[in-house]
């Protein structure tokens, strides 16, 4: 069943350039448009303490200072929410299919925006890094916090690079990767979207048998191989019936490869692919674990890049 306009996406913002990235990301994705979204900030208070000081009159310049600061804060989320607006509805969404939030911090930034999160959304698109991110940083602190918690929903990590519409769809025949093709197909599934789904089979064919949790021993690699081949082609008609047409249907078995996470990193590089799409945790599932290890190797590796992350 297609996503209509009842679906809605959670779009915490900061008030950054890096935010207004994320609203302009959301504008090109032409599947979004028939969806509601949420633009979310949580406003960071002056803490109630601070205005006891009003009572000392050594502290009244003090106070007036960051009393001013605070209604600027304000005043400047406000101007980022009404341009984002515009942004929005200037790029084909319905003036009722945005709506806009601002909530005073109350738990803690990542804390309260999972909290919002519970409320019924299709997923949650944010950037990477927000208004205090620090250069050479992968993940901003918030979104760090969202990648490890947040795993009831789909969150989309926005990244500097134009998405566009190639679609790289990781599966490794874990149910969080299904998962994550059902959500590409009922999101993308009849626009003009192209998908490769891959497969990457880790090790060699000469791996050495005492070797078995780095490398498959090669009296293994062909039954994989085998199984994978044809999870791919279920995979293909799996997206054929949910609305894409075979032509915008591509898949792909790597083997012969020391990590999984860089060879799909790699595979998103060398062919241009603006978006990987992959399940929350795979088959080396932990039960300590909030999110696979090779999903966030992925994030880490193929940082210029917008990554989803479906539950």
């Amino acid at each position: 069943m297609k996503k209509q306009l009842q679906s809605k996406l959670l779009v915490p913002v900061d008030g950054s350039d890096r935010s207004m990235n994320t609203i302009k990301y959301i504008s090109k994705i032409e599947p979004f448009k028939r969806m509601q979204v949420k633009l979310f900030h949580v406003f960071s208070q002056i803490p109630e303490g601070f205005w006891d000081l009003e009572t000392d009159a050594r502290s009244t310049s003090t106070v007036r200072e960051v009393r001013a600061w605070e209604m600027q804060q304000k005043k400047n989320i406000n101007k980022f929410m009404e341009k984002a607006h515009q942004l929005l509805i200037g790029n084909g969404f319905s003036s009722n299919s945005v709506e806009i939030k601002i909530k005073n911090r109350k738990k803690g930034f990542a804390r309260d925006i999972i909290r919002e999160a519970q409320n019924g959304y299709y997923a949650v698109v944010t950037r990477r890094r927000g208004m205090t991110g620090l250069r050479g940083m992968v993940l901003g602190s918030v979104a760090t916090k969202l990648v490890e918690r947040l795993s009831f929903l789909p969150l989309i990590l926005a990244g500097r690079k134009p998405a566009g519409k190639k679609i790289l769809l990781a599966l490794d025949g874990s149910e969080g990767s299904w998962r994550a093709l059902d959500f590409v197909g009922d999101t993308l599934g009849g626009f003009d979207f192209e998908v490769r789904v891959i497969h990457v089979l880790r090790g060699k064919e000469n791996s050495h048998p005492e070797m078995p949790r780095l490398y498959s021993p090669a009296k293994h690699m062909e039954s994989t191989r085998e199984k994978m081949t044809a999870e791919l082609a279920a995979a293909e008609k799996k997206l054929v019936d949910l609305g894409f047409h075979k032509h915008q249907i591509s898949t792909k078995l790597v083997s012969g490869v020391a990590s999984r996470a860089a060879a799909i990193a790699a595979e998103a590089e060398q062919q241009n692919y603006g978006t990987i799409v992959m399940g929350r945790r795979g088959h080396s599932r932990v039960r300590d674990f909030f999110i696979g290890r090779v999903t966030n190797k992925v994030i880490h590796l193929a940082r210029e890049r917008t990554v989803w992350v479906v539950r």
